[in-house]
């Protein structure tokens, strides 16, 4: 049988592994460090700045607002596992901050107050929750690793659509600027074209149009 192109509508999972949002007591203050304001802090700690990178983790959660997969309402929820092994849950309505700076204060507050509720509401937008994050999957999901240091090349859209489509699908993308994702409870790691030159959100759209 030919597999389909393309997917019914179903929503998709992403999980964010290893992202850099370290609090730190920075002068008088806590803060998210970061090397463009802590280059400094982080050297005389005999710290690597570029190791702490948490543009990376609020330019990928940009990237999924901004998408026509987001704007469809096939985003069903988003974990961040950080590099300290904190697990977090974004709510996929939750409106991610305008600058980078009050996203380091929002991540501070979270880190914090361990979860952050919609004003004049009750409903947790962004919470720590317990770790594993295979605990908080649907029973019937398959969880595709890509990785651009992968092997195995695959062309997303047939490769997604060669899968059933009562499968929930979770993507796993590393939000860090060096190493591997964890691949442990990964069902497959790929790489291919369509993440190189549209970016892993608009690969993955490219599989429901």
């Amino acid at each position: 049988m030919i597999p389909s192109n393309n997917r019914t509508k179903s929503g998709i999972i992403f999980i964010f592994e290893r992202a850099s949002l370290v609090p730190a007591l920075v002068g008088k203050a806590y803060q998210i460090l970061n090397p463009d304001d802590h280059a400094n802090f982080l050297r005389r700690h005999k710290k690597n700045p570029y190791d702490y990178r948490p543009e990376i983790i609020y330019q990928v959660l940009l990237e999924v607002a901004d998408s026509k997969l987001y704007q469809s309402g096939l985003v069903q929820a988003i974990y961040v596992k950080t590099d300290e092994g904190l697990l977090m849950k974004i709510e996929p309505h939750m409106l991610i901050p305008e600058t980078f700076e009050k996203f380091c204060a929002l991540m501070l507050k979270l880190l914090q107050k361990f979860s952050i509720r919609a004003r004049g509401k009750r409903e947790k937008l962004l919470r720590l929750i317990a770790n594993p994050v295979t605990q908080h999957l649907p029973s019937n999901c398959y969880k595709i690793g890509l990785s651009f240091s992968s092997e195995k090349r695959v062309h997303l859209r047939n490769y997604v659509g060669a899968l059933n489509d009562d499968v929930n699908l979770v993507f796993v993308v590393g939000a860090m600027a060096h190493g591997k994702i964890n691949c442990d409870y990964t069902d497959d790691i790929v790489s291919g074209n369509t993440l190189l030159n549209y970016g892993f959100v608009c690969g993955i759209y490219q599989c429901y149009t």
